[in-house]
């Protein structure tokens, strides 16, 4: 029996344009503390804010993206989302003080929450159910690619090409980000009447309780994961290695994709179970070799061995977010994972820096990887029990 297509345009399209929507995320979020600060005149407090008031305004909104793409569309709010970024990429060329960039950011985080929230839901419908694990996989590859291009040609951009030219590369990949999502063609969604609009408010008209569990699930191993994001770079200067920090998600992202066929196979073939818990495992060995290292040879270990862990971990629990809600529902299934993670993201930046601080964060990733081995126990009692009821009566299906 063949495999129903996986490849098709409208894959490739979302793919596209999901990675330059990431391109442009990552490759601001290192280069506009740096602007603010050296240009603006910033404290580094005030530069700290650059990042959390994006997230905050995209957190904020996705509950209700999820909601219009019900009532309006999936693909017209992803264009209008789009056109939001896009506009927010243009506006970072008129601020000259810190105060007005922050509402520039404010803004731009509106159209990235709703984007994101839209691209997840709209791959989802891409993707063929039988291929549902390796789809997610190679979709969320999109966003990984850019994780380790962004930062390095944002870097280059803000020390060596000037502002101008860094505000002008943006602007291109916002643009070709909304060029390829244009270019996606869905089938006729079924629209919410305006009759129930009248409906008295409800949370699960903006959050989708189906997809609660493993979005907790997600958002603790996110707190885990923003020690990774904020500090690995502080820790690697550190320990003598500031040479070779830049190298930790080039790693990470190598590992990640040399993995990612055959971790996304095995999730549709086996069940979630099969890949997450040893995922949760490498992700703790990988924050232990962290926390141990001196050497340069150790410290790219625990990137390849944290790049599999929890560069799986992240499409799984998105996969299993989704699959868990009705077709109709999947864009709030959508918005309310990638809420809750990037909750756990935005507290765990807060409370890792603290902690790190306090301890040092040799101590800190050591007790990370033993926060992330309990991290077994929670997923087997949120929904790793539920995942091997479920293949226990598929089997029985599959006899009979």
């Amino acid at each position: 029996m063949s495999k129903e297509a996986l490849w098709t345009k409208g894959f490739i399209s979302i793919w596209i344009s999901n990675f330059f929507l990431f391109l442009t995320f990552y490759y601001l979020l290192v280069s506009l503390p740096i602007y603010a600060i050296n240009y603006l005149h910033g404290q580094q407090a005030s530069a700290g804010l650059i990042v959390t008031i994006f997230l905050i305004s995209a957190i904020v909104i996705r509950p209700f993206a999820g909601n219009w793409m019900q009532k309006i569309g999936k693909k017209p709010i992803f264009i209008i989302a789009l056109i939001f970024f896009l506009t927010g990429t243009l506006l970072y060329f008129l601020p000259h003080s810190i105060g007005g960039l922050l509402l520039v950011r404010a803004f731009h985080g509106i159209g990235f929450g709703i984007a994101t929230t839209a691209t997840g839901t709209i791959v989802a419908d891409l993707i063929p159910n039988s291929r549902r694990g390796e789809g997610m996989g190679y979709y969320s590859m999109s966003m990984n690619l850019a994780m380790v291009i962004g930062p390095f040609l944002g870097l280059m951009a803000i020390n060596s090409w000037g502002v101008q030219l860094l505000f002008i590369i943006a602007c291109v990949c916002a643009l070709l980000s909304l060029g390829t999502g244009a270019a996606i063609h869905l089938p006729k969604q079924k629209i919410i009447k305006k009759a129930e609009k009248k409906q008295s408010f409800k949370w699960s008209n903006i959050f989708e309780p189906s997809a609660v569990s493993i979005s907790f699930v997600a958002a603790l191993f996110g707190i885990a994961y923003s020690s990774i994001l904020s500090f690995v770079s502080v820790y690697a200067s550190a320990k003598g290695l500031a040479s070779v920090s830049g190298y930790f998600f080039v790693v990470y992202a190598v590992l990640m994709l040399m993995a990612r066929p055959f971790t996304g196979r095995w999730f549709d073939r086996y069940g979630a179970n099969v890949i997450i818990y040893p995922c949760i495992l490498l992700f703790a060995v990988g924050m232990f070799v962290l926390s141990s290292m001196h050497t340069t040879g150790l410290f790219l270990v625990a990137a390849g061995l944290i790049g599999v862990g929890y560069g799986t971990l992240f499409p799984s629990f998105q996969t299993i977010a989704i699959q868990s809600a009705e077709p109709q529902r999947r864009g709030l299934a959508t918005a309310t994972f990638l809420s809750m993670f990037d909750s756990g993201i935005g507290i765990g930046s807060f409370v890792v820096g603290f902690v790190g601080d306090k301890i040092g964060f040799s101590s800190l990733y050591f007790y990370a990887s033993i926060y992330i081995l309990l991290g077994l126990a929670v997923y087997y009692v949120m929904h790793g029990k539920k995942v091997k009821q479920n293949v226990g009566k598929l089997a029985e299906k599959r006899v009979g």
